[in-house]
C-alpha cells in the first residue's frame, strides 16, 4: 500500500534557528496512502495477515480522530473487506479531519465513551456479531500496535539507516511521537538486530511511562520472535519521556501550537496536533536544555495526521490569536 522507502530530507532552517544539532526528517506522512502515516507500514503486514486468515471484516478502534482508524478504513477497502470503528469520543462529533474521511471511506462508525480505556472487549463481541451473521472477522488493536503491525518498522529503522549511508551521515537520535507503543517497539527491535549505535526517543502522546515501556519490550520482543531472532529487547532499552504528555491524549496547548507553527514557518512541513506536533515540542525543548550535542545528528519521524489539524481549526485559531 505505502509508497517506500520515504524521503530521509534535511530541515537546515530548522536546524540553524534552533542551534543545532542537525535534524531530517522521515518523512512517513508522504507514503502515498490515504493522506499519509505511518500506520499504513504497520496496517501492510496487519492485512495481509487478515487476508490469509480469510477475514473479510476487519474491526479496529482509536480516538474519534484516529489516524490508525483514516487508514485501516482505507486499506480495508482497497482489499475488498468491511471496515468496522470502535471510536472514542463524544458521539455529536462533527464530521471534520479524520471522522469526515472514515465516513468517505464508508467506515462503519460505532462511538464509545471517550475515556474508555479498553475497547477490547467491544470489539470483541462485535466479531462475535459478524461470525454470527456468517462473517470473518479480523481484530486489529489501537494503533496496529501488536508484533505483527509493529515488525513493519523494523523495515523503517533499516531504511533510515540505508539512506543515511547514502547520505554519509551518522545518525545519533531518532525522535518520534509514542502512544500505543508499536512504532517504538518495531525501532527498538530493527535498531538492536541492525546494530545501530543510535538512541531510539520516543515522546509521548499522552501515555504515562511505566505501562507503555513495558508494552513497548513486549511487542519488540514479539517481533523477534515472529521472524526467529535471537535479538532481546529489556526495560533498560526503552527511551521514553512522559513530560509533554501535557494535560493529556488529544488536548491541545500552546507549546504544541508553537511548534507546529516553527515548523511550518521554518520549512513549510504541518505537523498534526496530537502527534507530532507534541513531539516537536518535546524535541524543541530538549535542544534547548542541551540534551543533544550541537554535532549530533536527530532523525524526527514525522508519523503523519495532519487531517486532524482540521478537526482542532477552533482551538488553532484560539491559540493563533492570543
Amino acid at each position: 500500500m505505502a509508497t517506500l522507502p520515504t524521503p530521509l530530507d534535511e530541515a537546515p532552517r530548522l536546524t540553524k534557528m534552533l542551534g543545532g544539532p542537525r535534524i531530517l526528517f522521515k518523512r512517513d506522512d508522504n507514503d502515498g496512502f490515504a493522506l499519509g502515516g505511518n500506520k499504513a507500514r504497520k496496517l501492510e503486514f496487519l492485512i495481509a495477515d487478515a487476508m490469509q486468515k480469510g477475514a473479510d471484516t476487519i474491526i479496529t478502534t482509536g480516538g474519534v480522530q484516529s489516524n490508525h482508524a483514516r487508514i485501516t478504513a482505507a486499506a480495508a477497502k482497497r482489499y475488498g473487506m468491511r471496515p468496522i470503528l470502535v471510536l472514542r469520543g463524544d458521539s455529536s462529533a462533527e464530521y471534520d479531519g479524520n471522522l469526515l474521511l472514515d465516513k468517505l471511506f464508508g467506515a462503519e462508525i460505532r462511538i464509545v465513551a471517550p475515556d474508555m480505556r479498553d475497547t477490547m472487549p467491544i470489539m470483541q463481541d462485535i466479531a462475535e456479531e459478524m461470525r454470527d451473521g456468517g462473517r470473518e472477522p479480523y481484530i486489529i488493536p489501537s494503533g496496529g500496535s501488536n508484533p505483527v503491525g509493529a515488525i513493519a518498522y523494523s523495515n523503517a529503522m533499516l531504511e533510515i539507516i540505508s539512506q543515511a549511508v547514502e547520505m554519509s551521515v551518522k545518525v545519533d537520535h531518532v525522535v518520534f511521537a509514542s502512544g500505543s507503543g508499536g512504532t517504538q517497539g518495531g525501532l527498538l527491535f530493527g535498531a538492536k538486530a541492525l546494530n545501530f549505535q543510535g538512541r531510539i526517543l520516543g515522546i509521548s502522546d499522552g501515555a504515562s511511562r511505566d505501562p507503555l515501556a513495558s508494552k513497548i519490550v513486549e511487542i519488540a520482543n514479539g517481533c523477534a520472535r515472529l521472524i526467529d531472532s535471537h535479538v532481546l529487547v529489556s526495560l533498560k532499552d526503552v527511551d521514553f519521556l512522559d513530560q509533554y504528555a501535557g494535560k493529556g491524549y488529544g488536548i491541545l496547548q500552546k507549546e504544541v501550537v508553537d511548534a507546529i507553527m516553527t515548523v511550518a514557518g521554518t520549512e513549510g512541513i504541518l505537523l498534526d496536533p496530537v502527534y507530532t506536533g507534541k513531539a516537536m515540542w518535546g524535541l524543541m525543548d530538549l535542544i534547548h536544555q542541551g540534551y543533544f550535542e550541537k554535532d549530533e545528528t536527530v532523525v524526527f519521524i514525522h508519523t503523519g495526521g495532519t487531517p486532524a489539524l482540521f478537526a482542532y481549526r477552533k482551538e488553532l485559531v484560539s491559540f493563533l490569536g492570543s
